[in-house]
């Protein structure tokens, strides 16, 4: 480095360098696409709002559930039952954003300890994009802190 700028100090290869820029710098001006170019052809999500209700995404939450305690916790906790499932937001956020189905339900646990379990399901949210996804946090049992403190992130 040192080198290049001590050679730029001579007036040819500076004059040299400068006219080189100067080409650069004048390109072709930026125009608009051409039909060809434009992107009809892409077919993008469309959001319509259909999320399913509440209660159809509770199969799911004890299912995944017992798979992550028994797999990565080593723990024998299953959801036995659950309560009050009641929804606490529909798109809380602008409409053009993913549209979320925020529930909220008393889940009464194999331990015998009642919990509270935060969800969402969220069109096109499965995987690659195919079916509903669902995200879920229970109260208490968060080991990871993915939504901690106590499944907060797990709210709207």
């Amino acid at each position: 480095m040192r080198d290049f700028f001590t050679s730029l100090k001579r007036p040819a290869l500076g004059t040299a360098f400068g006219v080189m820029l100067g080409l650069l710098s004048f390109g072709q001006a930026a125009e608009a696409a051409n039909p060809l170019e434009l992107n009809f052809g892409l077919f993008g999500p469309r959001y319509d709002g259909r999320v399913k209700e509440c209660t159809a995404a509770l199969g799911t939450i004890t299912n995944q559930f017992w798979e992550k305690e028994s797999t990565y916790w080593n723990s024998s906790l299953r959801i036995t039952a659950y309560g009050q499932v009641h929804e606490t937001a529909f798109r809380p956020w602008q409409s053009d954003n993913i549209p979320r189905r925020y529930c909220s339900a008393d889940v009464m646990l194999s331990d015998g300890k009642m919990r509270q379990v935060h969800y969402s399901i969220i069109e096109d949210g499965g995987f690659a994009g195919f079916g509903q996804g669902v995200e879920w946090c229970v109260t208490g049992l968060d080991r990871n802190w993915a939504y901690n403190p106590s499944c907060k992130a797990a709210k709207p």
